[in-house]
């Protein structure tokens, strides 16, 4: 071979290096840089609209959870109370709202006189409307527990008017006061002595979360306490129906139902009705549970059963994808050993499956559990002030729901309700988050690795 076919026939060499990176390849490392910039500029989006949510939401409604008492020495005058001087309990519980407000005249009038508190032109009288309208009747029903204690001097904290509780959290002012036909200057000044003779304090509400809603007269008696026992009182008839419902209807669909056209036009439905729109469950309980079944409106029960049928689609496409991620060997390792069809499900499918079932029950009763529109329509959205009873008899009593509570006080002109609105939101926030850290905890306590 010649000089000249060797270096004729010799492989050109590549003038670049492996470490040095040309012009594509540069290109694409720019464009790897640019979609993770992109993914973490998203992430960080977010996350701080999350964050300026949240934070909306606590500073709007974390004041719902204090509320300002006004604290009064009040003599349960028998000559008011029982003008018979019988001193029986019935006669005494005859009573009215009526006959206990010129009780708490009394008292500021005795308070003026001891202590020297006093603002020009606000006479004992006109001293009552710092106190909440709910006063007399909260004063009327702690005399009917105990009505032992009329003809004594008791110390009683009243609910201060919503004007006077929005002075002491910054939502009504001075100036806001002179155009505000509810309140005036004068009663500020007064309720600002009351505050510094020790009479008046803010202080945390338990009553925002046991008492039932209020008038729009009255905001801040208005409580969570009947929507809370409603929400409570849905979510067993959801668990109870939906749970075995839907575990039972996806062992089938997935075990046990033979693979044709039937079953796959039930699994495209399945699927169909987990995308509808809530409202739409909501039509369908109106016009089934209320209107051809007659069960009583703004109850439980309806309640319950709406979100029964809302959340089973949820449940069975849980539960048939914990039930395909079961390995096929677990399955014919059962049927090998001589089990039959129905105990390789039940005793080895199932227990393997569970973690993911839970899951995504207690997801579907989350989503349950702030679901409004269906509630709207079937009259859960009426005023309700009596506690349902016990069960079984409570599911058919009216009730509201935490959703709905929100969207009602919402509605309200009152301004007060704005902040309860958003303590409400709070409390089905820490409800959701609780139900969500549960399925979290069940998952990781029965899961298992194969």
């Amino acid at each position: 071979m010649t000089d000249a076919t060797s270096s004729g026939g010799a492989t050109p060499r590549h003038s670049s290096s492996l470490l040095t990176q040309d012009a594509r390849t540069l290109k694409r490392n720019a464009a790897e840089s640019r979609f993770r910039a992109y993914g973490l500029s998203a992430v960080v989006i977010a996350m701080l609209a999350l964050v300026f949510l949240l934070g909306s939401i606590l500073h709007n409604g974390s004041s719902a959870f204090r509320q300002t008492f006004i604290t009064l020495d009040v003599y349960l005058d028998p000559a008011k109370l029982d003008k018979k001087g019988t001193g029986n309990a019935e006669e005494i519980r005859k009573v009215t709202t009526f006959g206990y407000a010129p009780l708490i005249a009394a008292s500021f009038e005795k308070l003026f006189e001891e202590e020297g508190i006093g603002v020009e032109g606000i006479s004992a009288k006109k001293a009552g409307d710092l106190i909440s309208k709910e006063g007399a009747a909260d004063l009327r029903r702690f005399v009917h527990e105990d009505t032992t204690r009329v003809g004594e001097t008791v110390s009683f904290s009243f609910l201060a008017s919503g004007r006077i509780d929005g002075f002491f959290k910054g939502r009504v002012t001075m100036e806001s006061a002179e155009r505000d036909s509810n309140v005036s200057p004068a009663q500020l000044m007064l309720a600002e002595q009351l505050k510094e003779a020790g009479h008046l304090k803010t202080s945390w509400n338990w009553g925002f979360l046991t008492m039932a809603d209020a008038s729009e007269n009255r905001p801040e008696a208005a409580g969570l306490g009947v929507a809370i026992l409603g929400s409570f009182y849905m979510m067993i008839v959801v668990l109870v129906l939906s749970l075995p419902i839907g575990v039972a209807a996806s062992i089938y669909l997935e075990e046990f139902a033979p693979k044709n056209w039937i079953t796959d036009i039930i699994e495209v439905n399945i699927s169909n009705l987990a995308a509808v729109p809530s409202i739409v469950f909501g039509i369908l309980g109106l016009a089934i549970f209320i209107n051809f079944a007659g069960l009583p409106q703004s109850a439980p029960i309806v309640g319950g059963l709406v979100l029964t049928l809302m959340t089973l689609p949820t449940i069975i496409i849980a539960t048939r994808a914990s039930l395909k991620a079961v390995p096929p060997s677990i399955r014919d390792a059962a049927l090998g050993v001589g089990a039959s069809k129905m105990q390789a499900v039940f005793h080895h499918v199932l227990p393997l499956a569970a973690p993911g079932i839970l899951t995504g029950t207690i997801i579907g009763l989350a989503q349950a559990l702030g679901e409004t529109a269906p509630l709207l329509l079937i009259g859960m959205v009426a005023f309700v002030r009596e506690f349902p009873a016990a069960p079984p008899e409570g599911f058919f009593d009216p009730a509201s729901a935490l959703p709905v509570q929100v969207y009602n006080w919402t509605q309200r002109a009152d301004p007060a309700f704005v902040e309860r609105a958003s303590g409400a939101i709070i409390v089905l926030l820490v409800f959701l988050l609780i139900m969500n850290a549960i399925a979290i905890v069940l998952r990781r306590r029965f899961e298992r690795r194969w």
